[in-house]
């Protein structure tokens, strides 16, 4: 991987995570630690972000509302989204979990879309709240304040009693011998337990995740029914997960 590929990578990560670790990013890329110093070194001394103990954090400061969230490359993601709109019709329960492509997701449910949505992300519900014709259930639970999500077992517990058509399930990093992994143990857990509930998963990212990995795994690819990426659906570094069956928007 390039450098300019990797400050790419990382400061992706870092918006969308607010800090990055070393060891995972090392992981992730298969690179060694002291390789993402030096990268970390360079971008902090660009001022894109701040190096701190262990890794980084983001430099500039955080939004005076703490609701008045900023989504990195969003007219990127909507680009991604908007393929699976189609995936939506009326009477669905829908399970989402976090993640900025899934908030700018919400954002473009059509507005007479009547469906049942369940989510423990909440700017996610904060969003579909407004969302004129969306039966929306909060999941409550232990919340982890970076990402905004509820954790542990009391949504696990929720979710293993949804029987939904279909899931939007975001992804940490994706790769063909892992599947879907995630940075945190319990988002993991979460996450399958969300898969388990639904007939259909669907999961939505940048290009930029691909072919990379974290240490907790969340699901093979053959449970996944659908990827979409901003990639053209037949770009050959999506090649190897067509061979095995999943069908890319």
């Amino acid at each position: 991987m390039l450098k300019a590929e990797r400050h790419k990578y990382i400061m992706t990560r870092l918006i969308e995570d607010q800090k990055v670790v070393t060891t995972d990013l090392a992981l992730a890329l298969d690179l060694s630690e002291d390789t993402i110093r030096r990268d970390l070194n360079e971008l902090d001394n660009k001022n894109l972000l701040e190096k701190v103990y262990g890794g980084a954090i983001q430099s500039a400061e955080k939004p005076a509302d703490v609701f008045d969230i900023v989504i990195a490359a969003e007219e990127e993601k909507k680009k991604i989204v908007t393929k699976a709109l189609s995936l939506l019709h009326d009477g669905q329960v829908i399970i989402m979990s976090g993640g900025s492509t899934n908030l700018v997701f919400a954002k473009l449910i059509p507005s007479d879309l009547k469906a049942t949505i369940y989510t423990y992300s909440l700017p996610i519900a904060m969003q579909l709240s407004q969302h004129p014709n969306i039966d929306l259930i909060f999941i409550g639970g232990k919340m982890q304040k970076n990402a905004m999500v509820t954790i542990g077992m009391d949504v696990i517990q929720v979710l293993s009693k949804i029987k939904a058509d279909i899931c939007f399930i975001g992804a940490s990093s994706i790769n063909v011998k892992q599947g879907l992994t995630e940075v945190g143990y319990e988002v993991s857990i979460v996450k399958k337990a969300m898969i388990e509930s639904s007939d259909k998963v669907v999961s939505m990212f940048a290009s930029s995740k691909l072919n990379t990995k974290m240490p907790h795994i969340v699901c093979d690819l053959n449970q996944l029914d659908t990827i979409v990426t901003d990639l053209d659906p037949e770009d050959l570094r999506l090649e190897e997960y067509r061979k095995l069956g999943v069908f890319i928007l």
